[in-house]
């Protein structure tokens, strides 16, 4: 079987994660068929081309054996027949010179339209091509997006870049690539096949003999292409990890005069990954060497068997010998293609396996069928014998608390005692392991996450922004937002003074990460955030800790009146800025120890007043 080669390299891939790409792609079955049309038709008129080569050598030659069948007897012949009795009839009555001139129309004609049929082909490929990329590309970040943030702790940011990045686009490179490859090549190879047992049945069955062993040498070739490929991609992971925590924290490596030890790590990993690569490309490098050796050979083996048949006066004719090894010389070139193609595949199946390693992950955060809406939070949040592990390590531990609609409770321990764990419970960051979580009487598993978020705003320690305008920044949690809302938020939040001295104001771009404001600037960006949500329950993890004193003061004021009415969920650090919680809640290794307000916790002479005095707060 010629297409062996074909069928050792198919078995050299994974099928399953093949078809897993064209299922992507089934709304395109009408553009799929087109281009198999559009590229048989080029395939079909290439052959031709090739083809006119028997009676134009025929001719040539001055060989007087041909069909002197009229034009008009088409019906029940061959096309040869047709072809050859044209142009005998031409001999006759203009001569051989005219004859030849047809031949030479015919094969221009022929090339024309093989190239306008490939180029049609090619038209309503390239759509279906992009679309895979397109689609998985969107459905990496929309499961990025929907995985829980317990998942990212366990990640290396620089590798979930890579796969974002680097591993699309080697998707596209290799399996999407291949797609041309896989389709269009094969079909040539058959229609040259047929083409070949149509000239010289006898021939073409010798050349069957030799063509499984070339098949079975080349398909032995990067078997570990998935596996050094795989390596690459970790490796680049790595790498872009690397560079990412360089850039974030370059201040500190000056500072510390670290540079020599990251640059010898980061020279480490570019010499890993240059001997991964070099390895690769050897292997992939020596497939197309040996196919065109393997391919020569075979083709020597062709020149000696069909010139015998020749010389021995068989019915191969010295115009359609030479022909029929023109065309054999044409499959070299497919099969050095659909050889490339596979091996591409191949690389891409390691790609696909780090995407579907995100695409496959669990949410296990997610909505109930048909959960209920959130609308108005009304009486209190209740942890019910709540205990949160993230895979083995046991976080919270069997925490009862109820936190009643517009009461302030503050979060105070150690770092490590867990309490950002507890608070990001109730925005479901987390759902918890044990016991359970009621807003209102109810469990919020069986709120959908949409509405429950709704009612929640939060400031985190660390200020989170966007690349986006200042404005943009404001109105995240509430897009709809009018001008005169953002301004009102900023103003709250004690941003608004510096918002207009910036050159564009509030539609001025803060840079990555905010990088052109101050940590206060940013800080309070966070804060008119969460007052234009305005949301009934506040979660606030130290907002003020990056603030100057003066703006401290009044964002704190802000803050008050903002918590005025709502439930507030405090995680305190300084514990001077929560002596006003109507409860405080103390924690230890997951646990609550303590719980009261700030005069009867000072009262039980335990583990807060020891927080307060190695503060010094009196």
């Amino acid at each position: 079987k010629l297409v062996t080669l074909l069928i050792i390299s198919w078995n050299s891939f994974n099928m399953k994660k093949f078809v897993r790409i064209i299922s992507y792609i089934k709304e395109y079955k009408a553009q799929m068929a087109w281009y198999s049309l559009f590229i048989t038709l080029s395939i079909v008129f290439s052959l031709f081309s090739l083809g006119m080569l028997t009676p134009f050598l025929d001719l040539i030659f001055g060989k007087s054996s041909l069909s002197s069948l009229p034009v008009n007897a088409i019906n029940g012949s061959s096309i040869k027949d047709v072809i050859y009795g044209f142009l005998q009839n031409n001999i006759a009555k203009y001569g051989k010179s005219y004859a030849l001139g047809w031949i030479c129309l015919f094969i221009i004609v022929s090339i024309f339209l093989k190239n306008l049929f490939l180029y049609l082909s090619y038209y309503f490929l390239a759509p279906i091509r992009n679309e895979v990329t397109r689609k998985y590309s969107k459905l990496l970040y929309n499961k990025i997006l929907a995985l829980p943030i317990g998942y990212f702790t366990e990640q290396r940011k620089g590798d979930i870049l890579s796969r974002s990045s680097n591993d699309i686009a080697e998707l596209e490179n290799s399996v999407v690539g291949a797609l041309e490859g896989l389709i269009k090549e094969p079909l040539n190879i058959i229609g040259i096949l047929l083409f070949l047992f149509f000239i010289s049945f006898k021939l073409t069955l010798f050349v069957f003999v030799l063509l499984p062993i070339a098949g079975f040498v080349v398909g032995r070739i990067g078997r570990s292409l998935k596996k050094q490929t795989n390596k690459a991609q970790v490796k680049w992971g790595e790498i872009l990890s690397q560079m990412e925590e360089t850039l974030t924290g370059l201040r500190i490596i000056k500072g510390f005069n670290a540079e020599q030890k990251v640059k010898k790590q980061f020279y480490g990993l570019i010499d890993d990954i240059f001997g991964i690569k070099n390895r690769i490309s050897y292997r992939r490098d020596l497939a197309s060497p040996i196919s065109e050796f393997l391919g020569v050979t075979i083709l020597s083996g062709v020149l000696w068997f069909g010139g015998n048949l020749v010389l021995n006066g068989d019915i191969l004719s010295p115009g359609s010998f030479i022909t029929y090894v023109a065309l054999f010389s044409q499959i070299i070139n497919p099969a050095k293609a659909l050889s490339q193609a596979v091996y591409n595949v191949n690389r891409g199946t390691a790609t696909l396996d780090r995407l579907n390693e995100i695409l496959e992950a669990p949410v296990t955060v997610n909505d109930i069928a048909d959960p209920m809406q959130l609308n108005e939070f009304k009486d209190s949040i209740s942890f019910e014998n709540v205990g949160f592990s993230y895979q083995d390590d046991s976080i919270l531990h069997n925490i009862n608390l109820t936190v009643k609609k517009g009461k302030l409770v503050a979060l105070v321990g150690s770092s490590g005692a867990g309490k950002s764990t507890l608070a990001d419970l109730v925005p479901r960051f987390h759902d918890v392991s044990e016991g359970q979580l009621l807003i209102d009487g109810i469990n919020i598993k069986n709120y959908s996450l949409h509405s429950l978020r709704k009612q929640i705003s939060i400031v985190t320690q660390e200020p989170i922004l966007f690349n986006d305008t200042i404005a943009a920044n404001i109105a995240l949690g509430k897009p709809e937002a009018t001008e005169d809302e953002i301004i009102a938020a900023a103003k709250i939040a004690n941003a608004y003074d510096f918002i207009i001295k910036k050159e564009g104001g509030f539609n001025s771009t803060i840079g990555d990460r905010g990088s052109k404001l101050s940590g206060g600037e940013r800080q309070r960006l966070t804060i008119a955030r969460a007052v234009l949500k305005n949301p009934p329950i506040l979660i606030l993890d130290e907002a003020t800790s990056a603030l100057d004193t003066e703006s401290e003061k009044l964002v704190q004021e802000a803050i008050n009146n903002m918590m005025q009415n709502r439930t507030s969920i405090v995680i305190a650090h300084r514990l001077s800025t929560i002596r006003h919680a109507d409860e405080i809640i103390v924690m230890q290794k997951g646990k609550i120890v303590e719980r009261g307000n700030h005069e009867t916790l000072l009262a039980q002479n335990g583990y807060y007043q020891k927080l307060i005095e190695m503060q010094e707060v009196k």
